[in-house]
């Protein structure tokens, strides 16, 4: 039982048999869907389903998932009105019941609204097209014609209104024909001393309907926490159409068609206002771009201005602090603004800009806040971020034109912070190929499409292996290989590669283990890791757990970071590889000036040891080519680190690298990325005979990667049909240089 009647249950164990079951029954009030039940990229297919081939518009729908991440976006969660999402984790027996019984009481609401609406619909019927008149007037004199049709007399009366803003006021006259026509205008107070308009006044007084002696009907129309309206019409006291109880109904429902009227006033206000920064929403501004689109009007732009950092500012200063910040930047753009131009609040921190090319410049108005803002006393340096684009000749929706303008503010704040971006095709057909790569890359995940391969360290002196690198690869099922540096960043957006790079690390521990266990071991092995893995709380958990299941020591594993790392708070940064380094793990600079190029964060961090990028070794064959790897190699030295260089290609940049002291290095010349099998093989001969020249490996089992319903990693191996490396690829990695290189980044 639940809220006083039994439940029925209805089972579906299948989309098709869903489907029957939905279109048999009208009145299901929860429908529970798990996602499992629907093919990979047509998850919500049976939400639409439901809501347009079922017609089941009130029904509330709860999604259930395997997985955190595999819920869909919220956009789609909102499109298609579902009510809750949660993993089968999440969903016990009491939380399963709680949502159940929220979603029949949401349901039980919805039907009640709808009975409710037919029921009104049916009795404003009449007079609904009352409704649509805004203007005061135009109402008043609505109510002259329907009264006059409903009593079947010629139109000549009376209407007045009450002050709007003022529901104590005086009533004027919004409507008058016939002989009362020439009274439009004058308070209620000042219309002649007649019988019958004295009704009018009895009506206002009263606040009921009031007859004549002889002749003339008074109505009292609105209610007590709106505006008010008296009506007077001539009509004979003894008229056969003059039945109180109709009049009744025709006074309700007109007092309900004005309330009505305010209401909705107020709601299209309040949806298409912020009350906030007093300024027109998204809702409003999408509307206001659209219009423009449909009319040609090609000489507008439309800008985005995002505040930097202000859900930092939220954290550290306070909401209240931040919803002034807000205010106050508001008056700022909108100081900077002629009149005519559109300025709307579209997000959290979000404003969008809408005008003549001529009247926005996106530079101007990164310049409103100049200098420090004054919220509540306190001064405040802020700086804005713009993306902008222009309208096009070729119509789009104004939909389109905001999320083209939300893809430049993106790119924006990602590449130039502070600054404007205007928005290009480019950006559009990345930002759609991004999207796309995210849905493929869940799907491989789940294909078990993504593998470890490992590539050799040696001590360049004596040959000796001093480590081993992991290296991440992904093989589409037809055989083709989705480079490091565009597969990687899409894992960090999504919030993938802290799962990911769990498995990378318990899998490399792993193999480091059996090497152990084989006496072939070298002394470390290395495993890249992301700035977005360092900033989870539970990453340090993480690695302990990933050595102490392989019975392995801090020392040896070596994590590498990129320099994109000083971008991180130092406290946040310094912190987490102190608590590394406390486990015995060494830390790397991988690809050392390519990024921030930053040398204070050099001796600020706990760090071991500096990575030549591949880039710079390249150039050893050149005339001055080998300037910034001897810099390189000397700054190590200086802050007691060990340098590594990448990407040795021949004997030739090997003896370069030894002549000015770089003691370790990796690449083809040593050995390419190997599968774990050949690994094993290699490390042996090596062992044998450690000046023989590496050959490319043949192909051989690679190790693959999924994920269970609770988020643990599943691995296991199979033939590929193909090599590990494409044979044509001539660096140490299948990527360029950059942080998308990564194994973990």
């Amino acid at each position: 039982m639940l809220f006083e009647r039994p439940l029925l249950f209805l089972h579906a164990f299948s989309g098709d048999e869903a489907r029957q079951l939905l279109l048999q029954e009208s009145d299901l009030a929860v429908v529970i869907l798990d996602l499992a039940m629907e093919r990979a990229g047509s998850r919500l297919d049976l939400v639409h389903f439901t809501r347009h081939t079922a017609g089941l518009r009130n029904s509330r729908i709860i999604l259930l998932s395997g997985r955190q991440g595999q819920e869909p976006a919220l956009d789609a969660l909102i499109e298609h009105d579902i009510s809750d999402c949660r993993t089968r984790e999440e969903l016990s027996r009491e939380r399963l019941h709680v949502s159940v019984a929220t979603a029949v009481r949401a349901y039980k609401q919805l039907c009640v609204s709808d009975t409710s609406r037919v029921g009104l619909e049916r009795v404003l019927r009449s007079s609904a097209s009352l409704l649509e008149l805004k203007d005061h007037h135009e109402f008043a004199s609505g109510v002259l014609t329907q009264l006059a049709a409903l009593l079947k007399v010629e139109k000549v009366g009376v209407v007045c209104a009450q002050e709007a803003a003022n529901p104590d006021g005086c009533y004027f006259v919004q409507a008058a024909t016939g002989r009362f026509s020439e009274l439009i205008g004058r308070s209620l107070e000042r219309l002649p001393q007649t019988a019958e308009l004295g009704l009018l006044r009895k009506a206002a007084e009263s606040r009921s309907s009031v007859y004549g002696a002889k002749s003339g009907l008074a109505l009292h129309i609105g209610h007590e926490d709106g505006q008010k309206f008296v009506a007077f019409i001539d009509v004979p006291r003894h008229h056969a159409v003059l039945h109180p109880p109709l009049l009744d109904v025709f006074c309700a429902n007109l007092s309900t068609l004005l309330h009505d009227r305010g209401l909705l006033g107020r709601l299209n206000e309040s949806a298409q206002h912020d009350p906030l920064v007093n300024l027109p929403n998204r809702a409003h501004f999408v509307g206001a771009v659209d219009e423009c689109a449909r009319q040609g009007l090609h000489d507008r732009i439309l800008a985005l201005i995002d505040i930097d950092d202000f859900s930092a500012t939220n954290d550290l200063m306070g909401h209240l602090f931040g919803d002034r910040l807000l205010e106050r930047v508001a008056r700022c753009l909108e100081d900077a603004l002629p009149g005519n131009v559109l300025l709307a609040r579209l997000g959290a921190d979000t404003f969008g800009v809408l005008g003549a090319t001529g009247q926005v410049q996106p530079r101007r108005l990164l310049e409103c806040v100049r200098g420090p803002l004054r919220i509540d006393g306190v001064p405040y340096k802020v700086s804005l971020t713009c993306g902008y684009v222009l309208l096009p000749q070729v119509f789009r929706t104004g939909a389109d034109l905001v999320k083209d303008a939300t893809i430049a503010l993106r790119r924006a704040k990602r590449d130039r912070r502070g600054h404007e971006l205007q928005y290009s095709d480019q950006m559009g057909a990345e930002a759609r190929s991004r999207a796309l790569l995210l849905s493929e890359l869940r799907v491989a995940i789940e294909n078990r499409e993504l593998f470890l391969v490992y590539q050799p360290q040696l001590d360049l002196a004596t040959r000796s292996v001093v480590g081993i690198e992991a290296l991440l690869r992904w093989r589409t099922k037809d055989g083709r290989f989705v480079p490091p540096d565009q597969f990687i960043p899409v894992a960090e957006h999504s919030g993938l590669i802290v799962a990911l790079g769990r498995w990378v690390l318990m899998a490399a521990c792993a193999t480091m283990r059996e090497l152990m266990d084989a006496g072939d071991a070298p002394r470390r092995m290395a495993v890249n890791v992301s700035t977005v893995q360092l900033q989870d709380p539970g990453f340090l958990e993480i690695v302990c757990t990933a050595l102490a299941s392989n019975g392995l020591r801090g020392e040896h594993l070596e994590l590498e970071i990129t320099e994109s790392v000083a971008a991180l708070p130092t406290e946040l940064l310094i912190s987490a590889l102190s608590a590394l380094r406390a486990e015995g793990v060494s830390i790397a600079i991988d690809d050392f000036g390519t990024g921030y190029s930053s040398l204070s964060y050099l001796e600020q961090l706990p760090l071991d040891r500096i990575k030549i990028d591949r880039s710079f070794v390249c150039q050893l064959g050149e005339a001055d080519g080998a300037r910034i790897a001897e810099m390189v190699v000397q700054l190590g030295r200086k802050l007691g680190l060990g340098v590594l260089a990448e990407g040795i290609e021949d004997a030739d940049v090997c003896r370069a690298l030894l002549a000015m002291d770089c003691r370790e290095g990796q690449g083809y010349h040593i050995a390419r990325p190997m599968d774990k099998k050949v690994l094993l093989a290699w490390l042996r001969a090596h062992c044998r005979n450690p000046d023989a020249e590496s050959r490319q490996p043949p192909a051989l089992p690679s190790v693959h990667v999924s994920f269970d319903s609770r988020g643990g990693a599943v691995f296991g191996t199979e033939e590929p049909a193909s090599p590990i490396l494409p044979a044509a690829s001539s660096s140490s990695r299948h990527a360029a240089p950059g942080r998308g290189r990564h194994t973990c980044a």
